[in-house]
């Protein structure tokens, strides 16, 4: 039987909707699921094509906890892709109601800063960043960043990573001191913005603290959480249910003979 294709539109900064400057949009930073392009510091334990798979059910979880809030505030979902050309690889991946907008720039942090520049162009009146490794970042947490960004006046969200970077950062403009000049993939991410931002006069709001996963350590914590109930000792929020990737995780751990 033949499954239909769900695409999704493209958002073009050059046509500017009024209409979105009430809405936060929540868009997922995300590489286009090819096997040895995405999670390879997961790799081993997992194969390339594992990885890969982990990796859509970290994109569907996210998504559809960013679809579920997008019922009680007023947010929409975004995936922020690379490389272009690649946009089909997330057909039938997301939500109904997703938009794709092509990444631009060279480092992480030129990404981050056009991908800010480009969604607010699109006329929405705030926007988050959200990594793709994070599939149960509670949903608080998004709910906390679209109402502060709701209030009147400047400032930027910050959900910190157990790591030293962040899961989310949240403007209504595009600052971008909070880009340049930062030490990215290193432990001190998330303390320069804080620097950057208070430098720059930017009030900070942060949210809850959570975590990652890009290697075997937090691949076991995540394990821990989805699959055994234990919460990370960090933090006393609840996470969010990822079904996919804690159904993947099962599977996993059945065909290795180990399960829980």
């Amino acid at each position: 039987m033949c499954v239909p294709v769900m695409s999704y539109s493209i958002l073009d900064p050059a046509t500017p909707d009024s209409k979105r400057a009430s809405q936060c949009a929540l868009a997922v930073m995300a590489k286009a699921p090819r096997p040895g392009r995405v999670k390879t510091r997961l790799s081993p334990p997992l194969t390339g094509e594992q990885a890969a798979a982990i990796n859509v059910c970290f994109l569907r979880d996210t998504t559809e906890n960013i679809a579920a809030l997008g019922a009680r505030c007023s947010s929409v979902g975004v995936v922020s892709y690379t490389p272009v050309s690649d946009e089909a690889l997330f057909d039938n991946l997301l939500p109904r109601g997703f938009a794709l907008i092509p990444q631009r720039g060279d480092g992480f942090g030129e990404r981050l800063m056009a991908t800010a520049e480009d969604i607010l162009a699109c006329g929405y009146g705030s926007v988050c960043l959200i990594d793709s490794d994070s599939p149960t970042v509670p949903a608080v947490a998004f709910e906390q960043a679209v109402a502060a960004l709701q209030r009147e006046g400047d400032r930027v969200v910050l959900g910190p990573s157990h790591d030293g970077g962040y899961y989310l950062i949240g403007l209504k403009r595009a600052h971008s001191g909070l880009f340049t000049d930062i030490t990215w993939s290193t432990a001190s991410v998330f303390s320069e913005t804080v620097s950057a931002a208070k430098t720059a006069g930017i009030e900070v709001v942060l949210l809850p603290l959570w975590y990652d996963i890009d290697d075997h350590e937090t691949l076991e914590l995540l394990k821990a959480e989805l699959l055994h109930g234990t919460a990370p000792s960090f933090t006393s929020v609840s996470g969010y249910d990822a079904v996919h990737t804690r159904d993947y995780l099962y599977e996993l751990n059945r065909t290795s003979g180990d399960c829980p």
